[in-house]
């Protein structure tokens, strides 16, 4: 009785459903359609290889899609000054560029925009080997040239200095030349080159197609040394990081040892690089580095960039755009898995090495130590203090600082308070003590192995860099013995030459630049540092990456005529990078 209860009600609920099932199919909506239309396309057969791309003599098809019911003859106006009527037309574009096709039918038209590339050759660089090595790679250039017209063209490659064939032929350029280039076309290159210099060689390749020349085509190679050496990457003001290879003495006299540019925008003040298991961190303070008036804070532009050792990946670890500018990156120092990086006038934040696409703010990066987290607060160290280098020696971190304090205070984590002071107690101070009260540390460099400490001073009577051993740099008590300390170049006293040009164009005397980063290379053991001469003034050193070796003394000049910020060294040998 039950099951026939059941069965009878299905029965009954099955017209309800069909029903409930009509009411919620959505009528169909007729949307209306333009006036005026049209589609435009390249014809495969006719061009089977850039049928997808618009480039420069291509023919493009046109053809009005228009309803039925405009009426009327189809005008074309094809936005480089030329027209054409009917259905279905032709035309190609003499030169690239974005134009904006016009389809006009009676009294209603139709107007769509079309890039046109203009015809540019497709290089590649062929080698022997994994890497380019210098002097030994032979080296073969493959190119494309989109061609629509099957015009004739001369190819003119202009190669490196001292280029040379497979039989050490000096070759400064080659030119080839074809009566037709087709789709098909085998357009001859050169073969078996070698390129005899190390660093980034630049190939220009001239192409006159038709009556026309077109842009030169750059081509950089990356040459590798030929044998495992240190890499030096710095980052040039205004331009580019840059790589170095760091030969030693034992560079073959012949042999020029050019840098290589990763292809990567240095950004605006990089005062500092960090080297660390393959991967370069770029800290880039931003574009205002001194005092501004951020009453809103929201100038801060800084942030650090994470590059592969090669250039080929460049990713975001920390933005500060858009907070105060107080609060960008200007110097770090590695210890484990952490970046430290100081901010223009606070304190220090620490930032996990596998952060990207991070926005600075306080809560995810709060203070590893602030100015008044220390016993130095008011007693020595006082509010407004502008940060400097600072690094961590043997355990213990040495912060230089100038403006409102200048010196290079030291202390150890045990040494950092949990709660902040507005009096430090001057009995309690952390037992490293401060170096060089009224001196300001630009950047420096400790090595234990050599026992020597590396810096930029710059002060009254002391503007130079000099070289101590620790126990000295701790003890010192006038700038004086400081100046006695510089090294020299070329007779020329660092004490003396740098005075009032160390940073007369950047900043202010109380927030000067100077020297922003010295970089330690244990193979050659040597420090290099990036100096720049503002003034450009006769009796000053050149601008140029300096080097200084901590065995013999002597300071030879690596880079001549470059202005750089910060420095940094990959101590693994290699070839390339």
């Amino acid at each position: 009785m039950k099951r026939d209860f059941l069965k009878m009600l299905l029965i009954a609920l099955l017209p309800l459903c069909a029903v409930s099932c009509i009411e919620n199919v959505p009528e169909e909506e007729v949307l209306p359609r333009d006036a005026v239309s049209f589609e435009y396309y390249i014809d495969q057969e006719a061009d089977p290889k850039y049928y997808l791309d618009f480039y420069v003599d291509s023919d493009i098809t046109f053809k009005n899609t228009s309803p039925q019911t405009t009426q009327g003859e189809p005008v074309w106006d094809f936005g480089d000054g030329e027209t054409a009527q009917g259905d279905q037309v032709t035309h190609f574009y003499a030169k690239g560029g974005t134009y904006k096709v016009t389809l006009t039918i009676g009294d209603f038209k139709k107007v769509q925009s079309i890039m046109i590339a203009p015809i540019k050759p497709i290089v590649k660089v062929v080698t022997s080997d994994e890497i380019c090595e210098v002097r030994s790679t032979l080296v073969t250039f493959d190119i494309e040239l989109p061609n629509p017209k099957n015009k004739p063209a001369t190819f003119t490659w202009i190669l490196p200095m001292d280029t040379k064939n497979a039989s050490d032929e000096s070759v400064d350029s080659i030119v080839f030349e074809t009566s037709f280039v087709g789709a098909d076309t085998i357009i001859p290159v050169p073969k078996d080159l070698k390129l005899w210099h190390v660093g980034s060689q630049q190939v220009q390749l001239e192409v006159k197609l038709g009556d026309e020349d077109l842009d030169p085509t750059l081509l950089n190679v990356q040459v590798a040394y030929n044998n495992p050496v240190p890499t030096l990457y710095y980052a040039v003001v205004g331009g580019s990081i840059m790589a170095h290879k760091l030969t030693g003495a034992d560079v073959d006299s012949t042999m020029i040892i050019n840098s290589y540019n990763l292809g990567v925008a240095s950004g605006q003040h990089p005062f500092n690089i960090l080297f660390h298991d393959t991967l370069l961190y770029v800290l880039d303070a931003g574009k205002q580095f001194y005092y501004v008036n951020d009453v809103n804070g929201v100038l801060g532009d800084g942030k650090i960039s994470v590059l592969s050792k090669d250039g080929s990946k460049v990713q975001t670890m920390i933005t500060n755009a858009g907070q105060a500018a107080f609060d960008d990156p200007f110097y770090g120092f590695i210890d484990g898995d952490f970046l430290y990086y100081a901010n223009r006038n606070t304190g220090i934040m620490k930032v996990p090495l596998k952060d990207r696409d991070k926005v600075y703010n306080i809560t995810d990066y709060p203070y590893y130590v602030r100015h008044n987290h220390l016993q130095y607060y008011g007693p020595k160290l006082a509010y407004g203090a502008v940060s400097r280098n600072f690094a961590k020696i043997d355990g213990v971190w040495h912060w230089s600082t100038c403006h409102t304090s200048t010196a290079t205070f030291c202390f150890t984590d045990e040494d950092i308070l949990k709660e902040p002071v507005t009096q430090g107690d001057k009995d309690k101070l952390p037992e490293e003590g401060v170096i060089l009260e009224g001196l300001k540390i630009g950047s420096f460099y400790y090595s234990k192995k050599h026992d020597k400490v590396v810096f930029c001073a710059m002060g009254t009577t002391a503007n130079c860099v000099a070289v101590c051993t620790y126990a000295e740099w701790k003890e010192f008590l006038s700038q004086g013995e400081v100046a006695k300390k510089s090294i020299k170049f070329e007779e020329k006293d660092f004490a003396s030459d740098l005075s009032g040009t160390l940073y007369s164009k950047e900043g202010t005397g109380v927030e000067c630049v100077g020297i922003t980063q010295i970089a330690y290379d244990e193979v050659n053991e040597c420090v290099y540092f990036a100096y720049r001469n503002p003034k450009k003034a006769e009796n000053n050193p050149v601008s140029g990456i300096y080097c200084y070796n901590l065995v013999s003394g002597e300071v030879t000049q690596l880079i001549a005529n470059v202005e750089a910020y910060g420095l940094s060294v990959n101590n693994t040998p290699s070839k390339l990078f």
